[in-house]
C-alpha cells in the first residue's frame, strides 16, 4: 500500500472511506499520545482529546459502528468506551487479527467495508486487510509505509476526529451531523 496523501490519490481515499460500515481505533497512539503514565500506587494513567471523542459520537450518529482493539487492558479504556457509546471493545488481544476477525464475523461485515487506525507495527495484520488502512504521523515508518492515509493530526491530538471527519465527508453525511449544531439566531449569526 502507498500512502495516498503523498501522491494525491484523494478520489481513491474518497471511495474506500466511503464504503467504511466499522472504523476501529487502537488506544495507545492513537486515541491518546501513547505515553504510559502511572500513578503512585499503580494505576494507569491516559489522556484522551475531547475532539476526539466528539468526533466519534457523530460519526457512529452518522450510522458507521465503532470499535476498538488494543493490545492493553485498561480499565479507563473501558471507562472512555462507554462513555462514547463505543459498543465494540476488545482489550489486552496480542493477536489482533484474531480479534478483527470475531468482530467482522459478529457484525457479518467484510474487511473491506472496515477502516483502522493504528501506530505500531502489532496492527499490520488488520491495515493489510481492512479497506481503509491509517496510520498517525508519530506512528512506526513500517506502519506509516503500509497505510492509505497518514493523518495531519498526531495520535492523542486529533487523529482520530480527522478520519471522522474524513469519512462523514466522503459519505456525505458531515453536512447533516453539523446541521444539528447550526442554529439560526435572531441576528441571523449561526
Amino acid at each position: 500500500m502507498t500512502t495516498l496523501a503523498k501522491h494525491g490519490e484523494t478520489a481513491d481515499l474518497t471511495a474506500r472511506a466511503a464504503r467504511v460500515r466499522l472504523m476501529i481505533f487502537d488506544v495507545d497512539g492513537v486515541l491518546t499520545d501513547g505515553g504510559l503514565l502511572y500513578g503512585a500506587d499503580g494505576e494507569q494513567l491516559k489522556r484522551f482529546n475531547a475532539l476526539d471523542g466528539h468526533g466519534i459520537k457523530q460519526l457512529q450518529q452518522s450510522g458507521v459502528a465503532t470499535a476498538i482493539i488494543s493490545a492493553r487492558q485498561s480499565a479507563i479504556v473501558g471507562r472512555r468506551a462507554s462513555d462514547l457509546g463505543i459498543a465494540h471493545v476488545q482489550q489486552g488481544v496480542h493477536d489482533k487479527y484474531a480479534a478483527f476477525a470475531k468482530l467482522l464475523a459478529q457484525l457479518q461485515l467484510t474487511a473491506d467495508a472496515c477502516g483502522f487506525i493504528g501506530d505500531d507495527v502489532i496492527d499490520l495484520p488488520i491495515l493489510s486487510q481492512v479497506g481503509f488502512a491509517v496510520s498517525v504521523p508519530n506512528g512506526h515508518p513500517d506502519v506509516r509505509s503500509r497505510v492509505h492515509y497518514v493523518t495531519q493530526a498526531s495520535g492523542g491530538h486529533g487523529a482520530a476526529r480527522e478520519i471522522c471527519d474524513l469519512i462523514m465527508h466522503a459519505q456525505n453525511t458531515y453536512a447533516a451531523t453539523l446541521a444539528s449544531y447550526l442554529r439560526a439566531t435572531p441576528s441571523g449569526i449561526a
